[in-house]
């Protein structure tokens, strides 16, 4: 039973799916500064100090952290599917003494959010584990406030990585237009926002 565990997660560490969470710490190591820095990820994010936004998939607050540092009257709110994930990141954010974050664990068919709620929805590296994504990027749609954006991240490396095209294929059938596209060797960043909205794009 052990060693059928260990393969277990040594296949979805490795492999498509979601990120197992018993391998968190390797989320955390400093070598993803050279792929996408939470300091880069913030001025992509073009954060007002008072906004509400929206981490989904924050996994053990890479990112987080950061993001909720920025947001010194604002507040933010880590979404995930792993309860295991999320308790790590609380864990984390928490010993700084980091109080502005909310958690929520849900399977994402229905985000557990009224609508127009968030100024901006950021996604690192996750959109692409998700099976239903479709719905998920309809409940991003629900929540997310008309002139906020969601930022979506994909990097080289990883095995679920999404390309542009699918990306904007997906985002475009849902009522959203890439106001925003930053890219480098190690991946790229593309901000939607809805259209027929002045969603601000981080110029």
């Amino acid at each position: 039973m052990l060693n059928d565990d260990l393969k277990s997660i040594s296949k979805r560490f490795t492999g498509k799916g979601v990120f197992p969470y018993q391998m968190a710490f390797t989320l955390l190591l400093p070598f993803r500064n050279l792929f996408l820095s939470p300091k880069t990820l913030i001025e992509r994010l073009d954060l007002n100090r008072n906004h509400t936004v929206l981490e989904i998939g924050p996994g053990p607050g890479y990112f987080s952290l950061a993001v909720a540092k920025a947001l010194s009257q604002g507040v933010l709110y880590l979404f995930d599917i792993q309860q295991e994930m999320l308790n790590y990141a609380r864990q984390r954010l928490e010993r700084r003494s980091q109080s502005n974050v909310q958690y929520y664990q849900a399977s994402g068919a229905n985000f557990p959010f009224e609508d127009n709620v968030f100024d901006r929805i950021f996604l690192v590296t996750v959109l692409g584990e998700v099976e239903n994504r479709e719905t998920y990027i309809r409940e991003m749609a629900r929540t997310l406030k008309n002139d906020g954006f969601v930022s979506v991240s994909e990097l080289k490396g990883d095995p679920d990585r999404l390309t542009e095209n699918e990306l904007t294929a997906l985002f475009q059938a849902a009522g959203f237009e890439c106001c925003r596209k930053y890219e480098t060797f190690w991946g790229l960043t593309i901000n939607y926002k809805k259209k027929g909205y002045g969603g601000t794009d981080g110029a």
